[in-house]
């Protein structure tokens, strides 16, 4: 007789195994310390599926006959391996902010803002926050804490249909990390370029300016046709080179100093990683508060630069009448989302290293808060600079403002050159932009990451910091086009293709899955098991009804629009958008895909099998026993 427990992804608590004893060629001697059945009592126990009786019994038992063989179960006891937890709460509070406070706060929050009315823009901005993304950030954090594991082994105990979901998750945070890192690679090539006498973006007499360039000075930029500025060129000739490619057709070689650059960022990343919370909770002291200092300490100085004040009030003057516009709203919508960043899979991982009796609520309040508080101290560091560039240009500032990495890569630095120690200003921006960047792609990378080695432990969990390298080695070997001279282009392709449209429509499959077939009811009663107290009717509401209807309104806006989002300043050719729909298709099919699988697989008639691949196989009772450690 065979015994079998279920299946433990995580934690191998006990170590099964059968023996089988042909009598026939070796019987055993009883010992001093035998039990009655021949066989030491601290080293075997008796079979289940064998009753011994007299000595008679016993001795025909051991009665040498070829036919005679015996099996014997024997269960062997190790300590219990436990999931490991971060060292300090504090540390999960800066990974969870460090990831959600990204390169979008500084780079695209300050633009929608003024765009969609300034100060108004923080109204449906604010209504977006608590009945859309504080809810589904509450829910990620939630499932990962109470079920301890990522986001593929998870769906065994929510709907193992939709399992589909964690492999789609894994491969946008492939996507993400082809791209994400290349634009921390140009920080860092403008961080080397910084330590110089002069910054190389301040005049026009350096071999890759052309006779376009004008040095921008306290008077207006010489009037001609097509003129650029020297950190424009820069940033386009000179970190990018992108004039020496015809866009998507023809991207040319691989640039190898921004090659290096990308390289660097990986290492960082690694080092991180390799060894999980533990490392990742070290990195988070730097990478999670360095931005803080900054911002603050370029905010003092942006406020007293001449025109800065000018460029606050734009910020912040509200303009009411565009809050009847539909786009308002579908923008508040969108960044608040993808500032928060529920559906890459990390709000789960970094949740499920905390301990069971955590207060996830109130870290979902403070970290969510602490984001959107961040993306308007940034709109002040940011407008105050654009006030001080619109004047010394003499401009109004919609000219000088741009979105996106112009902002962060041409016209900041641009403002930059223009200030008294320059170098110095040069050099801690663009750190805040490395450590920015660093902290998301944590995020991003640590979510697969966990979610692999969750679901196979035994291959990749116990050889961590291996698989890690390998992972990391792959997606840079893949992020290499991106270092070529048009892969600017590939980029912006990626990064809407990629993560941007996929997404929206998986974390809607993800919040469907829990509320919906899950049920709010069980989730909310597991929420009570952790925290003591079941969330309230707003809670509830929310997740059932409000939450998956955001996100399906922000996904269809943004499929139909998506082609707006590439930009004006290159079109991009037909088959580039092909690949692009393949792309989003890519991630979104794994979960119709999964789910045909699984039904494939499951025994049992049609619709019996239908009816099993929703159903959880580990309900929400018996989960408090295997979140403590224990598999039921």
């Amino acid at each position: 007789m065979k015994m079998a427990a279920p299946e433990d992804t995580e934690n191998q608590n006990n170590t099964q195994y059968a023996a089988e004893t042909n009598h026939s060629a070796k019987s055993p001697t009883p010992t001093s310390n035998s039990g009655g059945d021949g066989f030491p009592e601290n080293n075997f126990k008796k079979s289940p599926s064998k009753t011994y009786g007299t000595s008679k019994d016993t001795k025909n038992l051991y009665k040498p006959n070829k036919d005679n063989v015996t099996r014997v179960v024997v269960v062997g006891l190790t300590p219990e391996r436990r999931r490991e937890t971060w060292n300090k709460k504090v540390e999960f509070l800066l990974a969870v902010i460090g990831f959600a406070v990204d390169l979008g706060n500084v780079w695209r929050f300050p633009y929608i803002c003024y765009e969609n009315g300034g100060g108004a823009f923080l109204i449906p901005y604010t209504i977006m926050l608590i009945f859309g993304g504080l809810p589904l950030f509450y829910m990620e954090l939630a499932l990962g804490q109470f079920h301890r594991s990522g986001c593929l082994t998870i769906w065994k105990r929510i709907c193992p249909a939709l399992k589909g979901v964690g492999y789609a998750i894994c491969l946008i945070d492939i996507y993400m990390g082809m791209y994400y890192n290349t634009i921390i690679g140009w920080a860092v090539y403008y961080l080397v370029a910084s330590f110089s006498e002069e910054l190389p973006w301040t005049k026009c007499t350096n071999e890759w300016n052309t006779h376009n360039c004008r040095q921008v000075t306290a008077s207006v930029i010489q009037p001609i046709a097509n003129a650029t500025t020297p950190a424009k060129e820069f940033f386009e000739r000179e970190v990018l080179e992108q004039y020496k490619s015809d866009g998507l057709n023809r991207m040319g070689p691989i640039k190898p100093a921004l090659a290096v650059c990308v390289f660097s960022v990986f290492v960082l990343v690694y080092f991180s990683l390799w060894k999980g919370v533990k490392s990742t909770g070290k990195a988070v002291w730097v990478t999670a508060l360095a931005p803080y200092v900054v911002l603050i300490i370029l905010l003092a100085r942006g406020v007293t630069l001449p025109g800065a004040l000018e460029g606050i009030r734009y910020y912040l003057t509200p303009e009411w009448h565009k809050l009847y516009n539909r786009k308002v709203w579908i923008d508040a919508a969108s960044q608040i989302f993808f500032s928060l960043g529920p559906g890459f899979g990390t709000l789960l991982a970094l949740s499920s290293y905390n301990k069971f009796n955590n207060n996830c609520y109130r870290d979902a309040v403070i970290t969510s808060s602490i984001n959107c508080l961040t993306s308007f101290l940034a709109g002040f560091v940011i407008f105050s600079v654009l006030g001080y560039m619109a004047h010394v240009q003499q401009k109004s500032i919609e000219q000088v403002g741009l979105e996106g990495p112009g902002l962060v890569f041409i016209v900041y630095p641009e403002a930059i050159a223009t200030m008294s120690g320059s170098v110095f200003w040069s050099v801690i921006f663009f750190l805040m932009l490395i450590t920015l960047g660093l902290d998301s792609t944590f995020g991003g990378l640590e979510a697969m990451i966990t979610a692999l080695c969750d679901e196979y432990p035994k291959t990749l969990g116990r050889h961590r910091e291996i698989f890690v390298a390998f992972l990391l080695l792959g997606i840079y070997i893949c992020a290499l086009p991106t270092t070529t001279y048009g892969g600017v282009y590939l980029v912006n392709m990626l990064n809407i293709y990629g993560p941007g449209l996929a997404i929206l429509f998986v974390v809607f499959v993800e919040a469907a899955g829990v509320c919906w077939l899950y049920g709010t009811d069980n989730f909310a009663r597991d929420i009570e098991k952790m925290i003591g107290q079941r969330p309230g009717l707003f809670w509830r509401i929310c997740w059932k009804y409000i939450s998956p209807v955001f996100l399906l309104i922000i996904f269809v806006c943004s499929l139909l629009n998506h082609e707006e989002m590439l930009g004006q300043e290159y079109k991009y050719p037909p088959w580039s958008l092909q690949v692009g729909y393949v792309l989003t298709a890519s991630s979104i099919v794994c979960i119709p895909l999964y789910i045909l699988y699984k039904f494939a697989v499951t025994p049992g008639s049609f619709l019996q099998r239908w009816r099993m691949i929703w159903q959880a196989e580990h309900s929400s009772d018996n989960a408090l026993t295997y979140c403590g450690g224990t598999e039921v």
